[in-house]
């Protein structure tokens, strides 16, 4: 399987089997980090190049510049593993909703903190 994935570097890991197993991809120098899993590491890497080709058509859709390959990302992102049943209803409501993954956490972990300090 042909791995370039537009100059882009990743990290295939594999999941715990309390996280459901499989394999994870994560190509981090994207802001929040693209991502997608797959039961084996063909099956997450071509999940992988999906993610990521939608990520930069949606890059040169809005006229927006694309991360240098090999920068890392943004420095406010970090990683949170989820178990596969909970990604899943994460990627089937940011697709729902037209947004990233990334985007649809930080609005939800936003709401829940601004619910938790309008309590108190």
């Amino acid at each position: 399987m042909d791995t370039n994935f537009h100059g882009y570097p990743f990290n295939l890991t594999p999941l715990a089997e309390e996280d459901g197993g499989g394999w994870l991809i994560v190509f981090p120098d994207f802001p929040g980090a693209v991502m997608s899993d797959g039961e084996t590491p063909e099956e997450a890497l071509a999940n992988g190049r999906d993610a990521l080709e939608s990520v930069i058509a949606v890059y040169e859709e809005d006229g927006r510049k694309l991360p240098i390959p090999g920068t890392g990302g943004a420095s406010g992102r970090f990683n949170l593993r989820t178990p596969k049943s909970l990604h899943a209803k994460l990627f089937k409501q940011a697709e729902a909703e037209g947004v990233s993954m990334n985007t649809l956490a930080v609005a939800i972990l936003a709401e829940g903190l601004g619910r938790k300090q309008a309590s108190r």
